[in-house]
């Protein structure tokens, strides 16, 4: 096999790996870069490979920086099988639909508004393009084989980062390899633990944090506190959420602080049509996480969903106290900036980031105490107070990365450390080494490796 690196590579976003197996191709994940505007610029950039010749593409879960990039795939001719697991099917029907509408919707704005560079402004992919997707998704359970090309087989195993999550196991006969996908963590709050891998010859590995542990701070006490300061002010506690995991998350520990009587019963408002039915979704996979039938029928006794854009208006002009849980979690898009712009500039409020937060993302820059913040071709000052828990991540650090991997029987031949920045990647290469004895190296964009060669060399 032949492994060549076209996304997730010296970042962690735009993930997609081509694999060349006896000169056909298949494509391991196929997302949208996100963050510093260099990177983004690729999702306009047809990719340095004929699509019409690539014999399926793999997912290993929903997340857009996974998934992202399939509507403009198909749209410029790609008509293979998308192959992935049950929970990420269901999952990809919510986000590339949404995903599709926002790409429309700021089009529109920002040709309405005349804020854009572009005339017109363009979505980089339509819901026609959407559709088109998801009917070529292929969905399949967990560990159960199939067929990708003539000598290439593959299965999934449980990754544990979110409904769906999947490591990818391909065999052409010769060689196991592995793609690890985005890793969970153990002992989640929610989520069940990545299953342990077994004999690997080559491993694809993520390194997301691959140069730090996660904080063992308790995020029910900040939370907490958070509440109750703006309880007490008559803010506003807005947290930005990954429409899946994420908000789930932020949910779920709501919920049950109120239920404990922890924090008062001001109103919590889940503002994502995206998020609302991704809990849909979460509740009917029970097997993938650790919630008893009571707190998931809690999500949604306890939790106002706001569904439709007259609602979404409503809310935004409303004064608090309230919780305010909305989409995207690294404020790139969607109804949160709305909110943004009324909370930011509030004293009494508070924004709490729950998830990674990619360098040159809005949500980034946030978090790292930038004033003011542009949103909408506005410029709005930040004088809310701004708090991120870390601890709450859906991402491995490199301590759990090394405890997963201590079940691998035997050091694979080589592992390529991927979705990770430099300094992250490159402290996993040297952890690995040291604590496990791993041989790996951590890959850039457009890196080409002959997976049978890297076994010789090593």
């Amino acid at each position: 096999m032949q492994l060549r690196f076209l996304g997730a590579a010296g970042t962690v976003t735009g993930s997609k790996t081509q694999v060349r197996c006896n000169h056909e191709s298949i494509l391991v994940d196929c997302g949208l870069f996100q963050g510093v505007k260099n990177f983004r610029e690729r999702n306009w950039t047809p990719l340095p490979l004929n699509v019409r010749q690539l014999k399926a593409v793999v997912l290993t879960h929903a997340h857009l920086d996974h998934s992202g990039y399939l509507p403009v795939l198909v749209r410029q001719g790609f008509r293979g099988p998308i192959y992935c697991s049950e929970g990420t099917a269901d999952l990809c029907k919510i986000l590339l639909p949404d995903a599709a509408h926002l790409q429309e919707e700021d089009a529109r704005y920002a040709n309405r508004h005349g804020f854009s560079k572009h005339r017109p402004a363009l979505p980089l992919f339509t819901q026609e393009d959407v559709q088109h997707t998801l009917n070529l998704l292929k969905p399949y359970d967990f560990r159960e084989k199939f067929r990708l090309l003539d000598q290439l087989h593959a299965s999934f195993s449980r990754a544990g980062h979110i409904i769906g999550a999947s490591c990818l196991h391909l065999d052409d006969g010769q060689q196991h390899v592995v793609f690890s996908g985005d890793v969970g963590r153990h002992a989640d709050v929610i989520m069940r633990d990545p299953e342990p891998l077994g004999p690997t010859d080559i491993l694809v590995l993520e390194s997301t944090y691959g140069n730090r542990r996660h904080e063992a701070t308790d995020p029910e006490a900040l939370l907490t506190a958070l509440v109750q300061q703006v309880a007490h002010q008559g803010g506003t506690l807005l947290i930005p959420a990954f429409a899946v995991g994420r908000a789930q998350m932020a949910l779920h520990l709501l919920c049950g602080l109120r239920e404990a009587g922890r924090i008062p019963p001001i109103p919590i408002y889940l503002n994502s049509p995206m998020a609302i039915k991704a809990t849909e979704v979460f509740t009917q996979y029970s097997h993938e996480h650790h919630l008893t039938a009571h707190e998931c029928q809690r999500l949604h006794q306890l939790v106002n969903y706001v569904e439709t854009a007259e609602a979404s208006q409503q809310l935004t002009a409303r004064h608090g106290p309230m919780i305010v849980v909305s989409a995207s979690g690294m404020a790139t898009g969607g109804r949160v900036l709305h909110h943004l712009r009324q909370v930011l500039p509030d004293h009494n409020s508070a924004v709490l980031f729950m998830g990674f937060q990619a360098p040159g993302t809005r949500g980034d820059a946030i978090a790292h105490g930038h004033s003011p913040i542009a949103i909408h071709g506005e410029m709005i000052p930040v004088h809310c107070t701004v708090k991120h828990i870390d601890s709450l991540s859906a991402h491995a650090d490199y301590q759990e990365l090394v405890q997963w991997l201590g079940s691998i029987p035997h050091p694979p031949q080589m592992t390529y450390i991927n979705h990770g920045e430099p300094l992250a990647a490159d402290a996993l290469r040297k952890t690995l080494k040291t604590q496990l004895g791993f041989t790996a190296r951590a890959v850039d964009y457009l890196d080409t490796f002959d997976t049978v060669a890297a076994v010789t060399a090593h």
